[in-house]
């Protein structure tokens, strides 16, 4: 999950995996994989960091890109 923060001060967790689009336009919206969207105050670099760290963190990040035991 991903802490943000919403135009009028809520704080909010998204599920990184759910996020398909982050976009400056300049306020920075987020698109669910459902087409949910959320307008944040955090800025689109701010949320690629957070993303990294929630995947770095969590055990996709260690399956990902691993070759395969029939690969090997």
């Amino acid at each position: 999950m991903i802490h943000l923060t919403r135009f009028n001060g809520s704080k909010i967790y998204l599920n990184a995996i759910h996020i398909e689009l982050v976009e400056g336009t300049p306020d920075t919206v987020i698109t669910l994989t459902t087409g949910k969207k959320y307008l944040v105050k955090e800025s689109v670099e701010e949320i690629i960091a957070q993303m990294k760290r929630f995947y770095q963190e969590s055990y996709l990040a260690k399956t990902i890109g691993q070759p395969s035991k029939s690969s090997e």
